[in-house]
């Protein structure tokens, strides 16, 4: 029997190692929801899962992206507002007025116009395949540019204006919110496909740069789109894809919530993972590793970059509509890169980049120390009052509460420290398997 043939049977016949620090961590975290649970309550505990659900889609969202492709993405609240936004406008009622009037017909001459300018500087871009020289190839297809930007805009903010003023904003479709969903990830694919074909060339610390900069030009458009989103006004309440808290009660309708999300994860992550073990996930993780040495094997690097980008984009709009709809609140000045790309961040780094299973507990042990650092440090607060107020004369300061609040910032920063310091490839690192 030849050395080779042995090998691969003692490969065989070795036993998988049990996943003791799984175990071990998945049940502290049990306990502790538990330990939340019963000291918070049913209607809080069960708020606080449905909101940590849709963080580990987006966590796992970004794991492809940063963990499968080294792609440091610091965007994502950007892509969280876009499917924040198609689960309003799905699901709202539709604004009959409006479509009744005849801005409506003017808005869609508006669209067919923007479309036709588009139309006709990707035309133009293409000339040089009839002879034409580059550089007027270039020229004509900047000059067209310009021109369709200023003739759309300046006839979209006569129609806007006159849409904000007599029927607030369009609306929405009166569709199931499922449906904004699915629209939300698509959305934000699209747009992330157009981002990876201008930013996918820089590397490290300048595609963060870039990734930050779009997502504040997402929330920015949204923000002064009155017209479109109601802007600062915001849009409330949203539907649900469950019956509501008025139908059956808080905790059943949250419990309801969450059983989608939950099944939502489970489907994502036996796709990623199967995936992740198939010839696709190995090659995308050495283009990770060495872009030289796969280019040199043939593969297509900026096709299979783009690719991973853009996958990972549509998971964000999945889990940013999962959660503006479960907010019941559309509200595009809420989205802050502390809460919505910093936060992820922490996830991701703390399960460990490239670990589906480490992201998802990441997501989720992240999440509750988020939230449950502020009624702990307002707990902590009220005992040192009591004593100081015993024993010193202390007197309580008026604004304790948003003290609390900040103390969840100074717990996060210290939790990535330390898990910088201590485990800086997460607690439970992407697992790497070696063969031969």
């Amino acid at each position: 029997m030849s050395t080779q043939q042995t090998h691969r049977e003692d490969l065989v016949a070795s036993p998988s190692r049990f996943p003791l620090r799984e175990a071990v961590l998945f049940t502290i975290l049990l306990a502790a929801i538990v330990g939340i649970y019963t000291a918070m309550g049913a209607a809080y505990s069960t708020r606080m899962l449905v909101e940590a659900s849709c963080y580990a889609i987006l966590a796992l969202g970004l794991t492809i992206q940063w963990g499968y492709a080294g792609q440091f993405n610091a965007g994502v609240m950007g892509f969280v507002a876009l499917g924040g936004y198609c689960a309003m406008a799905f699901s709202m009622p539709v604004n009959g007025e409006f479509w009744a009037s005849p801005l409506s017909g003017e808005l869609g001459m508006v669209a067919l116009m923007a479309l036709g300018g588009v139309l006709l500087v990707v035309g133009a871009s293409k000339l040089h395949r009839l002879g034409v020289p580059k550089p007027l190839r270039t020229g004509l297809a900047v000059a067209l540019a310009l021109l369709f930007y200023l003739l759309v805009s300046t006839r979209l903010g006569v129609v806007t204006e006159q849409i904000e003023a007599q029927h607030d904003y369009i609306g929405g479709l009166g569709l199931p919110p499922w449906m904004g969903w699915i629209v939300g990830g698509a959305v934000a694919g699209v747009v992330g496909y157009f981002i990876g074909k201008v930013c996918l060339g820089l590397r490290s610390d300048y595609l963060a740069i870039a990734t930050l900069g779009i997502a504040e030009i997402i929330k920015a458009v949204l923000k002064n789109a009155d017209w479109l989103t109601r802007g600062t006004a915001t849009v409330s309440p949203l539907p649900w894809p469950v019956p509501g808290p008025a139908e059956v009660g808080f905790t059943l309708a949250r419990a309801l919530y969450f059983s989608i999300t939950a099944v939502m994860i489970v489907a994502i992550f036996l796709l990623l993972s199967r995936a992740y073990h198939a010839p696709w996930g190995r090659m995308i993780r050495a283009i990770r590793d060495n872009e030289v040495s796969a280019a040199a094997m043939g593969k297509d690097i900026n096709h299979r970059r783009l690719e991973i980008f853009v996958l990972g984009c549509i998971l964000m709009g999945i889990g940013g509509a999962a959660l503006g709809s479960f907010n019941s609140l559309f509200d595009p000045q809420g989205y802050l890169p502390l809460n919505h790309t910093f936060l992820v961040l922490v996830m991701v780094i703390l399960g460990g980049p490239g670990n589906n299973l480490g992201t998802i507990f990441g997501a989720f042990a992240v999440y509750i120390i988020w939230v449950m650092s502020e009624p702990l440090a307002l707990a902590v607060l009220d005992l040192a009052i009591a004593f100081g107020e015993g024993n010193f004369g202390w007197e309580a300061s008026a604004t304790l509460d948003s003290r609390a609040l900040q103390a969840r910032v100074f717990v996060i920063g210290l939790l990535i420290s330390l898990v910088l310091r201590f485990a800086p490839k997460g607690l439970l690192p992407e697992k790497v398997k070696h063969h031969g």
